[in-house]
């Protein structure tokens, strides 16, 4: 079986048909979507019509619960700007996603952990800073997922940071990185920044063999000018130095 598993693409467009055709020609059975997909000020409403017609298999992130679950007056500026770009039928698709789904038997996907859309999976943050996860930390969060399946993967998003960790029963998570954005700033659960150093969209390539699953971190170069303008017309410049850069500015 030949996975591959994308998540966090922000509404970025041209980045996740870069990926799109990376995976074509990688050749795979399946493409799985992690979450926060339309989040951000570049092209939410054409990222969802393209990713409608996908028919991915395709989870809800926390921007997802978000888009829908909070007060226009209280959303953060990523939220608000694709949520003025979502119709009804849009948000009717939102609405339909799943938190979690089961690929197979041996493959959990989740956005942030099984249990919450919110928890880094496998990085820590700490006051001063995050760092990543300890193995310990990691089983903690898997808690009872793929519990007794040491062949098992749990795939994961969230974070925008590429990362592969087994945990201490043999299960193997995996972050695939982020389609989208490769560096923010948060400050939840404390003040942070994600840099992944480069603009390039990153996805992730899995595949079983008699051995065990198979995994590579990939990153495709895209158009990221073009984002990085389309950032700027949304009035975020923030995100334009992430687009271009992979850098929080």
């Amino acid at each position: 079986m030949r996975i591959a598993a994308i998540s966090d693409i922000h509404g970025n467009l041209p980045a996740l048909e870069a990926v799109l055709a990376d995976i074509a020609a990688a050749g795979v059975d399946a493409t799985v979507n992690l979450g926060d997909l339309l989040s951000g000020p570049l092209w939410a409403a054409e990222t969802a019509d393209r990713l409608m017609a996908l028919e991915l298999p395709t989870l809800a992130g926390n921007h997802e619960r978000q888009l829908l679950t909070v007060p226009p007056e209280r959303m953060g500026a990523s939220d608000a700007a694709a949520a003025g770009a979502l119709d009804a039928r849009r948000r009717a698709w939102l609405a339909w996603l799943p938190r979690t789904l089961r690929l197979s038997d041996e493959v959990l996907c989740c956005h942030g952990t099984p249990d919450n859309d919110l928890v880094y999976f496998l990085e820590t943050v700490a006051p001063d800073g995050w760092r990543v996860a300890t193995r310990a930390e990691a089983d903690e969060r898997a808690g009872r997922a793929q519990h007794g399946m040491p062949n098992s993967v749990i795939l994961c998003g969230h974070t925008h940071v590429p990362r592969v960790m087994r945990l201490s029963d043999g299960r193997l998570v995996v972050n695939p990185g982020s389609v989208g954005l490769q560096a923010y700033d948060d400050v939840h659960p404390h003040p942070h920044h994600i840099e992944n150093g480069s603009p390039h969209a990153r996805y992730a390539l899995l595949e079983r063999s008699d051995d065990g699953w198979r995994v590579e971190l990939r990153s495709v170069p895209y158009d990221s000018e073009a984002a990085a303008r389309r950032a700027e017309e949304g009035h975020r410049p923030d995100w334009a130095v992430a687009l271009r850069t992979g850098f929080v500015s």
